[in-house]
């Protein structure tokens, strides 16, 4: 009984060593990971693999031999060094409202010790461009500029519906905070929201342009600006500078290159949406969404019955993705990747990622190394010397003719 349980479980283990072996030649491409000393460590993907790695990420697995040859697979998460957003609505009350020549006023009180960074601002009006001064003040006596001039607008019409009244400016500690509003016609103030904003700032690459082009199309009013990257890499952040100095507000589309199809006349491209905004005077004209790996981005700007704008440069970032690793077994550990059948990993510690140190010792990526899979062997021919099958004929051949005779001959 003892033997029995002995050879089961030295089949299961075989067994289970082969399909790991397996699973690591289904991947394409490995590298080697150098400086294992902790427990946990982190890895920074390089550019240059995403190009080789399905859309969602999920191909990627991190192997290890140990010294008696049994393969390891590391359990890790994938995260991105994104930035963060913290909102904090400051409480406060509206204490006056007044108007002279110079325009309309509301004052308001805030709590003791508290900052903002951003006063939200909710009009009934629609179709309206005012300039806005923001003070601050201890005592109501003397007050201090916090910022002069700023400029919020609204359009609705036909063909667009904006509406920029966010006041943005440098963190602010005063009792009291006035805001006076530059117009001619009394604003019809809905709602006023005080905010202090806190930004923890992500860490971006700056990925190289290889190629732009902006051409018109004058049939759609359009401008069309077509972005080639270096690579195939994960973009998740496009800025348009514009030399124009006036104002605009113009729609814009953002797509990508997501795949082509063949046609009689020749491959047509097939982009797939990633944005829709507003390209515009007032704001940075900075676009955030979705990290995506792409190679090729389509900028298209409605330009309706206005002259084209003269794009002076573009620039593409994407954040930092890194594996953070858990390695339990001293081995030679390994990257691999590049698999289109494979599926995203479930790995325990992406329950428990209280667990995970903070501080983390980064690994080397070693250089790219393509996985060689063992082509299946050809048949061999039952007889390689063909001397042996002429043999063979002759013998079947003098065979056919003695019998051939033998049964004229009884005849």
């Amino acid at each position: 009984m003892m033997m029995r349980c002995k050879q089961k479980l030295t089949f299961l283990l075989l067994l289970y060593c082969t399909l790991v072996y397996g699973q690591v030649a289904d991947y394409s491409y490995r590298r080697a990971l150098t400086g294992v000393m902790n427990q946990w460590h982190s890895i920074v993907l390089p550019n240059e693999i995403f190009g080789k790695l399905d859309q969602n990420l999920s191909d990627i697995r991190i192997f290890g031999v140990s010294e008696d040859k049994d393969t390891i697979e590391v359990p890790y998460i994938l995260r991105l060094v994104t930035e963060k957003l913290s909102s904090k609505e400051q409480s406060f009350h509206l204490i006056n409202q007044s108007k002279n020549e110079k325009g309309y006023y509301y004052t308001y009180e805030l709590g003791q010790n508290s900052s903002v960074n951003e006063i939200l601002l909710d009009f009934k009006q629609e179709n309206f461009d005012w300039k806005v001064n923001v003070e601050g003040s201890q005592n109501q006596q003397d007050w201090f500029s916090i910022i002069d001039n700023y400029r919020i607008l609204s359009i609705n019409n036909s063909q667009t519906n904006y509406k920029f009244t966010t006041i943005t400016f440098p963190d602010a500690k005063f009792r009291y905070i006035r805001v006076q509003i530059i117009s001619q016609k009394q604003p019809e103030l809905l709602s006023t929201k005080v905010i202090l904003t806190e930004n923890v700032v992500g860490k971006y690459r700056n990925y190289k342009i290889n190629c732009t082009k902006v051409r018109e199309d004058k049939k759609y009013k359009q401008t069309i600006l077509d972005i080639r990257l270096a690579e195939a890499v994960p973009v998740s952040y496009l800025k348009i500078d514009v030399k124009n100095k006036y104002d605009y507000y113009r729609p814009i589309t953002i797509e990508y290159l997501s795949d082509s199809t063949k046609t009689p006349t020749g491959w047509i491209p097939v982009y797939s949406r990633l944005l829709e905004g507003t390209l515009n005077s007032l704001e940075k004209n900075e676009f955030k969404f979705n990290s995506m790996t792409l190679k090729e981005i389509k900028v298209i700007i409605d330009n309706q019955d206005n002259a084209a704008l003269r794009i002076q440069s573009v620039s593409v970032k994407g954040y930092d993705h890194q594996l953070i690793a858990r390695f339990d077994t001293p081995a030679t550990y390994y990257l691999a990747y590049g698999n289109k059948n494979a599926v995203k990993p479930d790995y325990d510690i992406e329950r428990f990622v209280d667990s995970i140190p903070t501080s983390l010792t980064p690994l080397m990526l070693g250089h790219e190394q393509i996985i060689k899979r063992e082509s299946a062997k050809p048949d061999k021919p039952l007889f390689e010397n063909k001397m042996w099958l002429w043999a063979i004929m002759g013998i079947i051949i003098i065979l056919l003719a003695w019998f051939t005779l033998k049964m004229i001959t009884k005849k």
